[in-house]
């Protein structure tokens, strides 16, 4: 039988112990690129009518300004992964932060569509390399009991950030008159940026990642900060086996680059992680983005009144549909570390359809009473199993089916596949729907449903720890 050596003993530690409140903490820093990532889609959703007026926007450079968000989360995730199993986990967290509170106030400042595009582009980069580094960092810092529930409580956040943000855009709509409300939306994302950024400063690193790059004395730091009571046993392992023999019992990580990601003990792996995602973010950033609009179309906010009180009503119809996202992300904290993350991923890519299907049955019952509740029914299903599945298991998968040295790699490259799902959706939907209308936007987003369903069981592994 092989032997434990210390740094398997200083892991084992970890994973065995019991959740505590300094991980709770972490988790809760963790927590800022997925809340803000919710908040902007939703914050930008509903400035845009907002900012349409103002610079008299033709609707593909609507597409593209609603793109740039996660066109930037394209190279955020792409760069942030690889970065962050390079410099570790904590500095990508800080700097993340950084690049966000610039995009936010570059865009609450803009003179036009092109400044606020490059101010949407830094926001993206900003969430994109936090999302990655977040899922990677809170598998790292929890025990292995816990780890399932945490993740998925991870990207919770991002229902949580999109009511943050429904209930700050309805009080500034309410109360603060004005056509330039939509700065003030902007502005907001800048201002809790700053507020992780400084929370996150006395953070530690992770514990893994630094045992693979041979940092065990401060590996040790930051296992004593997270388990106080094994503090004698951690130094024991430490200094018994001093510095070189313990980086002599331990394979040390070397920069891999992403053609690792595609060897063959990693090639279904990764196509499990990144294909599921790619669909299912043309679909949640699409609607998610657009939800405002879409309700609008379908007569759901009403058409009296003027743009400010059509964009409160539509506001108001959306932030009531999206609450059942959260809803769903609680269904998935309970489900998923009992049933799998593969069978709940399927479970919400089939529910998807069936929502997508209902709306399209509404739009065409636009006189009947029915119409209301179809509508109703239809986002809230989509939404409720879309975060009970989908977008709780595709953020948590690359963490638990790469090793330590790849994790982030890994969970940045899925996330950038899938920002690229998100930025042909954004930037497709609006145009398709002004010249095919609303039911082809929604069977589109049933299509994608679909076919997320079929890979993931085609493609399907055991996703236990």
């Amino acid at each position: 039988m092989a032997e434990v050596t210390s740094p398997q003993r200083l892991k084992l530690l970890l994973d065995e112990s019991p959740l505590k409140p300094i991980q709770r903490w972490l988790w809760v820093l963790s927590t800022g690129g997925t809340l803000l990532d919710g908040f902007v889609i939703f914050a930008l959703g509903v400035a845009m009518p907002l900012i349409i007026a103002a610079f008299h926007i033709r609707p593909g450079v609507v597409g593209l300004i609603g793109a740039a968000l996660v066109l930037g989360a394209v190279f955020g995730a792409g760069l942030g992964g690889p970065v962050a199993d390079r410099l570790g986990r904590k500095r990508l967290m800080l700097a993340d932060m950084i690049i966000i509170g610039i995009g936010a106030a570059t865009s609450a400042l803009a003179n036009g569509p092109t400044t606020l595009f490059i101010g949407q582009f830094l926001v993206g980069v900003g969430v994109g390399i936090d999302f990655p580094v977040s899922s990677t960092y809170i598998s790292e810092v929890s025990p292995k009991r816990s780890r399932a529930r945490m993740m998925v409580a991870t990207i919770a956040c991002q229902s949580v950030g999109m009511l943050l943000a429904a209930a700050i855009t309805l009080l500034l709509l309410k109360n603060v008159g004005g056509a330039q409300n939509w700065r003030l939306f902007l502005a907001t994302e800048g201002i809790i940026a700053l507020l992780f950024f400084l929370l996150r400063l006395s953070e530690p690193d992770s514990p893994h990642w630094l045992m693979t790059r041979g940092k065990f004395e401060k590996a040790a730091q930051a296992f004593i900060r997270i388990m106080p009571e094994q503090r004698g046993t951690v130094l024991q392992l430490t200094c018994n086996a001093g510095e070189k023999s313990l980086a002599d019992s331990v394979t040390q990580a070397k920069a891999s680059g992403l053609a690792v990601l595609f060897s063959p003990p990693y090639r279904a792996r990764t196509l499990l992680v990144a294909a599921p995602w790619f669909l299912m973010d043309i679909a949640t950033y699409g609607v998610g983005l657009f939800t405002p609009i879409i309700l609008g179309a379908i007569d759901i906010s009403g058409r009296t009144g003027g743009l400010i009180t059509h964009d409160l009503a539509a506001a108001r119809g959306s932030a009531a549909i999206d609450l059942f996202l959260l809803f769903g992300f609680l269904l998935g904290i309970w489900a998923v570390p009992r049933f799998g993350r593969i069978r709940m991923q399927a479970i919400g890519f089939g529910g998807m359809v069936v929502g997508m299907l209902i709306l399209m049955k509404a739009v065409h019952l636009l006189n009947s009473s029915l119409h209301i509740p179809l509508v109703f029914a239809g986002f809230i299903l989509f939404n409720f199993l879309m975060n009970a599945g989908p977008n709780a298991t595709t953020f948590t998968l690359a963490p638990i089916l790469f090793p330590t040295e790849l994790r982030a790699t890994a969970s940045g490259f899925a996330a950038s596949v899938a920002k690229i799902g998100a930025t042909f959706g954004v930037f497709v939907l609006p145009i398709l729907k002004g010249k095919f209308g609303v039911p082809a936007v929604l069977g589109m987003v049933a299509a994608v449903s679909v076919l997320g369903l079929v890979i993931t069981l085609v493609l399907r592994r055991e996703d236990t720890e």
